[in-house]
């Protein structure tokens, strides 16, 4: 400072002394030395002053950045490109869904892609010395910080597009000197690393724009083009480009959308954005961007007109889908995250494990929403809009409840991969959120009884398809007071697994859950995926009862398991997810577990293929218009709540369930002429329909189920479930079925004895030592320890075919009464039917035309046969009962054939009969049996009723 105002003096002194020498100032000098000395003062103190202010402004500008690091290229470019931008959604085969709902819509477009009017617009409008600056305009930001010391009414602003950028990317909106002078430095350093095109690509891609015809907040200038004229940023106009690059100043002044009770409407005075447009016209025709005659037609451009509508967005089509798959994304990043940073959760205690998964969560979402992934999952979309299209068919839904439709949930899923083909969600979105194929946990019912009640005990080798499983009352061991019921309230006796199963017998499903160890069971249905707590499962569990039962997602998947050998594998809806630039940051790893054998799967298949050939699904193959190696399973809970059908092919899994969100009673009337596990089935087959028909391949995969090695036919007795004895052979009742080759029967079987047996009221009994040959069977009984072992009843017994239940007949102690109301119609004998309890059968004696004489001619076993062919012609005829204990009663009246007379004609009685006395006679007549001395066995001959004695009937 001393040498420059050394310098200066020296200079004015050369000065003067120049005048002096010509004597110009000579009359000066005083006044000259006066002025000069003030002059000299305010020069010294303006330059003070100068580097007074200058130096503190240096100061006080070095203070503000103090703070501020040094920022490397890669730190930079990281933070400049790291914007928000909306990631996308694919069905399978890359077929494009939708956007994932956010509250910012983003899409990243490179420059080149961007229309050269919108470029124009923007740097005419925002940096007019976009070009030529460093990152800073000196003029402006001077201008800028005037108009904030003295708080001008008209803020002109003295930001750089580059300014603007640092701004949004890397600092914050606040208003200070602070971030002001942050700003200044890192927009110069960011124009020393990037070129201009890529700082104006960056700005283009994250400036906002307001508001789309949707509603939705948007950035960026392809989010604008297309969400406010529906085009793309290349093909703007020159008047569309301007309204965009008119709105960054006041985006949600100047946007023409706004919400009106729920709905986007387009606003009533567009004039602040339109007039907007008219100003960044007017700088592009300044500019030299647009030509006269292109500003005057753009002037007169009908915005209104050409504003786009609103296009239904994924959440308006697809909700089930864009909420599912958005809780799936982060479930899988958030598993991510936590792998990334090496945490164990099994080693942390609950709430620890929480806090750290909600925090992983938390960073997912955001990452979601700002990433721009590529979502792709494995929905097929023809099979997932057939199969919602097929559930609009309200037919075959019940009634509302309380406010509550009867819902229904659905799922498709490929076995091999576990992929998710298409689901039901539920029938109205808007209505009830809940996603019924995913997320809604109800009971299984009888569904579970192929997984639980006899998956484990086959594959352990405790049952087989043709084993013998008793259907008989039975109580649960853990409460011997509740009873186990099944649908119809009745037993079936012995019968084979594949029996019960086909019938949904619940006796055999408890007692085959008894068979398994419970370890057995309950490592079983863990590894297939279901809830358990502790001490789980119990023995309801056989019926569908689990704590935190099951979602139809989880139990179609769970019958994947018997398509696939007895590999369970998870199944999963979202197949890869992908960077904007292609980056695969996760893609879904087919995982198998093993759960059951082969042949256990097998024969699981084949015994659920009963199921559709006379079970409880019978009528289900009538109801598809395709043919396909089907295996299924009905299921209906507790009062009737849920309703299911679950059925598996060598391609596909498919599943349905039914029933109401607050758990009641479906109706169980029919509707549509159907009952409700009809239309259950119903509604499987209309959805199996609709998918035929965009996917035959898929439904129908033209193969059966292959039998692997191992599977062996064997002959059975339908007793035992062992190898058949002659006995068994004898009494038909030797079946056939498929066995585990390892659990073949190899014992045969002992359980059955002859027995004798009688028939009363068409019951078989065992018949009595002293029971008449005449009136027994020959038959086969299963023996005394054999029932001891089941604790069968002998009603039970009697339903199996040919087996004589274990009750002997009993007698009552008296002569049986008369048979009465004998008749005779041509050769047709008839009786009325004797009313007592021990009746075994009748004898039928016969007398011919003029003779009293009476003999035995035929015995009819069973007390309920009460007619019997005879010759026809002139004969007579009575009829006895005979008891179980060979007790027969007299003689019923007689019935005549045409012409019978007891006395023979006058001619014949003189010629064949000599006279003979009257002792002789008596003696000659029949005599009753005798209780004392007779043999039962042996038929007596009752004597006959005189003529004049009751009733009689010609024929």
């Amino acid at each position: 400072m001393r040498n420059l105002l050394n310098t200066l003096s020296s200079k004015c002194e050369q000065v003067v002394n120049f005048l002096r020498r010509k004597k110009i100032l000579s009359n000066l000098d005083i006044t000259y030395q006066v002025v000069w000395n003030i002059f000299l003062v305010f020069l010294v103190f303006g330059v003070i002053s100068m580097f007074f202010v200058g130096g503190a402004g240096a100061g006080f500008f070095a203070s503000l950045v103090k703070d501020e690091q040094l920022r490397s290229y890669e730190a930079m470019k990281k933070d400049i490109y790291n914007y928000e931008e909306v990631s996308e959604i694919y069905f399978a085969n890359d077929v494009y869904l939708g956007e994932l709902p956010t509250d910012l819509e983003r899409r990243e477009i490179p420059l080149e892609d961007i229309s050269s009017h919108l470029i124009n617009a923007i740097i005419a409008t925002e940096d007019e010395y976009f070009y030529e600056h460093e990152g800073i305009v000196p003029k402006a930001i001077m201008r800028a910080t005037f108009q904030e010391f003295t708080n001008a009414s008209l803020q002109t602003g003295g930001s750089t597009l580059t300014q603007q950028l640092v701004k949004n990317q890397i600092l914050t909106s606040e208003v200070s000197f602070d971030r002001k002078a942050r700003e200044i430095v890192l927009a110069m350093r960011l124009e020393h690393f990037f070129e201009k095109d890529e700082i104006l690509e960056a700005y283009l891609n994250i400036v906002p724009f307001g508001r789309n015809a949707n509603g939705r907040n948007i950035a960026g200038v392809q989010a604008a083009a297309q969400g406010i004229f529906g085009v793309d940023a290349k093909d703007l106009s020159i008047p569309q480009a301007a309204f965009i690059a008119g709105l960054p100043q006041s985006p949600f002044g100047y946007t023409p959308f706004y919400r009106s009770e729920g709905k986007v409407v387009v606003k009533e005075n567009l004039d602040p954005g339109i007039n907007r447009m008219k100003t960044v016209l007017r700088r592009m025709h300044e500019g030299g961007h647009i030509t006269e005659q292109e500003y005057q037609e753009a002037l007169n451009y009908d915005i209104r007109a050409n504003l786009t509508a609103a296009t239904p967005s994924i959440r308006d089509e697809y909700p089930y889908i864009a909420d599912e798959v958005v809780e799936r994304a982060v479930n899988i990043l958030t598993n991510q995250y936590v792998l990334e940073e090496g945490i164990e959760l099994e080693q942390l205690d609950a709430e620890e494990r929480l806090e750290i998964i909600n925090k992983h969560a938390a960073k997912a979402r955001v990452d979601l929403r700002q990433n721009g992934y590529r979502i792709h999952t494995t929905i097929d979309k023809e099979i997932h809009d057939a199969m919602n299209e097929a559930i609009k068919d309200e037919r075959f839904f019940g009634p509302t409840k309380d406010g509550e439709p009867e819902e229904v949930g659905s799922m498709l899923i490929e076995n091999r991969t576990g992929a998710i083909l298409g689901f039901v969600g539920g029938r109205d979105f808007e209505r009830e959120q809940l996603n019924h194929a995913t997320n809604a946990r109800r009971p299984n019912g009888s569904t579970m009884k192929p997984l639980l009640a006899y998956g484990p005990a086959m594959d352990i080798g405790a049952l087989q398809p043709g084993h013998i499983i008793p259907d008989v009352p039975t109580f649960y061991k853990s409460d011997s007071s509740r009873q186990v019921n099944n649908f119809n309230r009745s037993h079936r006796g012995l019968i084979t697994v594949r029996e019960a199963l086909k019938t949904s017998q619940n006796t055999t499903a408890v007692r085959g859950l008894w068979m398994a160890p419970h370890e057995k069971s309950r490592e079983t249905l863990l590894k297939m995926g279901f809830r358990l707590n502790p001490g789980e499962p119990y023995e309801a569990a056989a019926l569908g009862a689990i704590d935190h039962n099951v979602t139809v997602e989880n139990n179609t998947n769970a019958y994947a398991t018997f398509a696939n050998g007895g590999k369970y594998i998870p199944s999963h809806m979202i197949d890869r997810i992908e960077t904007k630039d292609g980056e695969v940051i996760f893609e879904h790893q087919i995982e198998e577990v093993e759960v059951f054998s082969p042949q256990t799967s097998y024969l699981m298949i084949d015994m659920m293929r009963d199921v559709l050939r006379g079970g409880t699904a019978s009528s289900l193959p009538g109801r598809l218009k395709f043919r396909a190696d089907w295996a299924g399973k009905t299921g209906t809970t507790q009062d009737f709540y849920d309703v299911w059908f679950v059925a598996t092919n060598p391609n596909v899994t498919m599943s349905v369930w039914i029933g109401y969100d607050t758990p009641k009673e479906i109706k169980r009337e029919p509707i549509a002429g159907l009952s409700y596990s009809q239309r259950t089935q119903q509604i499987w087959a209309n959805i199996a329909n609709a998918a035929y028909d965009v996917r035959p391949e898929v439904m129908s995969p033209g193969h059966n189920f292959q039998m692997p090695d191992g599977i062996v036919s064997r002959a059975i007795c339908g007793v035992s479930g062992l190898l058949p004895s002659d006995l068994c052979k004898e009494a038909g009742l030797v079946k056939t079925d498929l066995f585990n080759a390892k659990f073949a029967p190899t014992k045969v079987d002992d359980s059955l004895q002859k027995v004798n047996y009688v028939l009363i009221d068409d019951q078989p009994y065992v018949a009595l030592d002293n029971t008449p040959n005449e009136f027994t069977f020959s038959g086969v009984m299963i023996k005394e320890e054999y029932i001891e072992t089941y604790r069968l009843s002998g009603s039970l017994q009697n339903q199996l075919s040919n087996v004589i239940p274990d009750r002997k007949a009993k007698h009552n102690g008296k002569q049986p009464s008369a048979v009465n109301n004998v008749s005779l119609s041509g050769s047709t004998l008839s009786w009325g039917k004797q009313n007592e309890n021990d009746i075994v059968g009748y004898r039928i004696y016969q007398a011919p035309n003029g003779s009293d004489q009476f003999k035995l001619i035929a015995s009819v076993k069973g007390s309920a046969t009460t007619s019997h062919n005879i010759n026809s012609g002139s004969y007579a005829y009575y009829v006895t009962a005979v008891d179980v204990a060979g007790k027969e009663s007299p003689a019923s009246n007689i019935a005549k054939g045409d012409n019978w007379s007891a006395e023979p004609l006058k001619e014949e009685k003189e010629e064949k009969e000599p006279k003979k006395d009257k002792k002789e006679d008596e003696d000659k007549k029949p005599k009753p049996p005798s209780d004392d001395n007779e043999d039962p066995r042996k038929p007596t001959t009752p004597k006959p009723p005189s003529e004049s004695g009751g009733s009689e009937n010609n024929g």
